[in-house]
């Protein structure tokens, strides 16, 4: 962690460059050139210059102030990260907080320049940031990166060998891939697709990279036509087996850096289909001079989010190996507490050890969260060997973990007791554990949108006043990133494009929390695919299916905080996790297990 002093001299040094370069408003994302939710090191500008690591910050700095926007997540860490640093927190989404924008909006004079880097900022953003400096008679420049001169020890760009997926392993074949890509395009009227988005390119080139820690992605950028696929990749990220299956599938292979000449020189013969949601504002302005934009969401995006039967198939697979270990690491922490010295870190790498020993391990999908008592009020707390708890035999430790396995990428949290509770603890965990289970075992008509589904998990906490600051669940990539698109379940529309409806195949997140600052955190997260339940007379029904078996610690339960049917639900849940888990421990882990899922019942 950069120290508070540094960080008020990064911000003098910015304060000059931009005095030098006339830049009265500078805005700095989070984000990289494709538009990533987490990024190398190269693209952590925001936390170079803030101190601030949450992976979703916007900054915008000017002589006189220093903001930093970020989301519920973050509120907590965001601030004890910032303070005494010269920026100040602006809690995204929170009454009375503006936007970023509304900001722009309310600072911007006439005759200023508003000035950021082009390729880190979305062009549906950077389209918004010029309307409001146009209404405010102010200047944008989106030429401007200032870290390349300030930022002197910056890491080299990401770059590692790229991985060809074998058909048995992604159930589709590129070339198929592509055909169902062009009749979507055709709908649109498009003869191009532009894909900077790196899951989407990954996907549709059945390839893995490494270029961003816990995403299997590689930094490229790929332009379908009709016809034809051109595909640029640093040179250092081909290997003769990418550069064979490349050959085989007609797909031109070109160097990264050559991409803004080559469209600049390119003749295009018909519209370009972009996202601009995941599209750089400098790629649109390009493209924009060449061409008729049609703005849609990628058709990778929809294709990629319904699991096709083999994927699905090892998805199941590598979930039952996941919580195997998951349990098992749980079994142990409860034998240990409180006869060795464990801390937050200590747990969280025995975690990970243990989920190194599964054969088709490939990786974290993101730095495992081991987080006590306290710490876990922050949703997204990271320990590190400097600074991070010791666990007692009281309270609760929070982990939320996943992996990256050949055949699936795993999400799971659980709360686990470590001892003694104070009863409003129990409630908590209680009416967590109820609204998990209402949503884990669902069943809805066809059409429903995270929106429609969101009231199952929250109705519980709503019902005493509670509620959390984060959706309630999302996508999940497919030996990809952890968090995938379209589909999420959350409370409120319009957070991305659209909310579409879910259909089987989707692999979704159930994780709702209870969070008290200086107290606890407490988060229940279980994965589910959405499955065919039945048709009536009155339409057609889907389900959510479990696919995370791990108990849900029964030491914490009130059943005074449940009714007759949540008892129902969460004795079901268990029963499904003593059959899926027991033929895989034995002795005293599987007496543990018996217990940690016998029925209960209303006291």
């Amino acid at each position: 962690m950069v120290d508070h002093e540094t960080i008020r001299k990064r911000l003098l040094s910015l304060r000059s460059a931009m005095k030098a370069e006339g830049i009265d408003e500078y805005l700095i994302t989070s984000s990289d050139d494709h538009g990533s939710e987490y990024v190398g090191d190269y693209y952590k500008v925001s936390e170079f210059f803030s101190g601030c690591t949450s992976d979703n910050v916007t900054l915008i700095i000017s002589q006189d102030e220093a903001r930093l926007w970020t989301d519920g997540r973050y509120f907590i860490s965001a601030q004890r990260e910032i303070e005494d640093t010269g920026y100040d927190l602006m809690k995204m989404g929170e009454k009375d907080v503006p936007t970023a924008g509304q900001y722009l909006e309310e600072m911007l004079q006439d005759g200023q320049v508003l000035g950021f880097d082009g390729r880190c900022v979305t062009a549906r953003d950077g389209m918004n940031y010029r309307r409001i400096a146009r209404f405010k008679g102010a200047r944008v420049d989106s030429s401007v990166d200032l870290a390349r001169d300030l930022w002197m020890d910056r890491p080299p760009m990401p770059c590692h060998p790229v991985r060809v997926l074998d058909e048995s392993i992604t159930g589709e074949g590129v070339e198929d891939k592509l055909t169902r890509v062009r009749a979507l395009m055709k709908q649109h009227g498009a003869s191009y697709l532009m894909l900077s988005k790196l899951d989407d390119i990954m996907w549709l080139f059945n390839i893995r990279g490494g270029d961003i820690t816990c995403n299997p992605v590689a930094m490229s950028y790929a332009l379908i036509g009709l016809t034809t696929v051109d595909f640029f990749l640093q040179p250092g990220e081909e290997t003769q087996e990418l550069r064979d299956h490349l050959r085989v599938h007609k797909i031109k292979l070109h160097d990264y850096d050559d991409l803004w000449d080559y469209l600049r020189d390119y003749h295009f013969e018909g519209p370009i289909l972009l996202d601009r949601m995941c599209t750089s504002d400098e790629l649109f302005h390009v493209l924009n001079e060449k061409e008729k934009i049609i703005d849609a969401v990628n058709p990778t995006t929809d294709l990629k989010a319904v699991k096709n039967p083999v994927e699905l198939s090892h998805i199941r697979d590598v979930y039952l190996q996941d919580s195997v270990v998951v349990c098992h690491f749980i079994y142990e922490l409860k034998k240990r507490i409180g006869k060795e010295t464990i801390t937050e870190v200590s747990a969280a790498n025995a975690l990970d050890a243990m989920r190194a020993e599964i054969p088709s391990y490939l990786d974290l999908s993101f730095g495992t969260i081991s987080a006590y008592n306290a710490n876990a009020a922050m949703a997204h707390y990271a320990p590190t060997e400097d600074s991070c708890a010791t666990l007692q035999p009281s309270g609760f430790l929070l982990v939320d973990s996943g992996a990256q396995y050949m055949g699936g990428t795993t999400d799971v949290t659980r709360t686990i007791v470590l001892g003694d509770l104070t009863p409003a603890m129990k409630r908590d965990f209680t009416l967590v554990a109820c609204s998990n289970l209402r949503l884990l075992y669902a069943r809805f008509p066809e059409g429903c949108t995270g929106v429609n589904l969101d009231t199952f998990a929250r109705e519980p906490l709503w019902k005493y006043g509670i509620d959390f600051n984060h959706g309630t669940g999302h996508g999940i990539g497919y030996i990809l990133n952890v968090h995938e698109g379209p589909q999420g379940i959350r409370t409120k529309a319009g957070k991305f494009r659209r909310d579409p409806a879910f259909v089987p195949g989707m692999i979704t997140s159930d994780e709702p929390g209870i969070y008290r600052e200086g107290e606890y955190g407490i988060r229940t997260e279980s994965i589910t695919e959405c499955v065919e339940d039945s048709v009536t007379e009155f339409g057609h029904f889907l389900a959510f299916a479990p696919l995370t078996y791990v108990p849900i610690d029964l030491d914490a339960i009130d059943t005074g905080y449940m009714e007759e049917s949540d008892i129902k639900l969460l004795n079901d849940y268990h029963k499904a996790v003593y059959e899926k888990i027991a033929p895989y421990v034995e002795g005293e882990e599987l007496s543990w297990l018996k217990e940690a899922t016998k029925p209960i019942r209303k006291m």
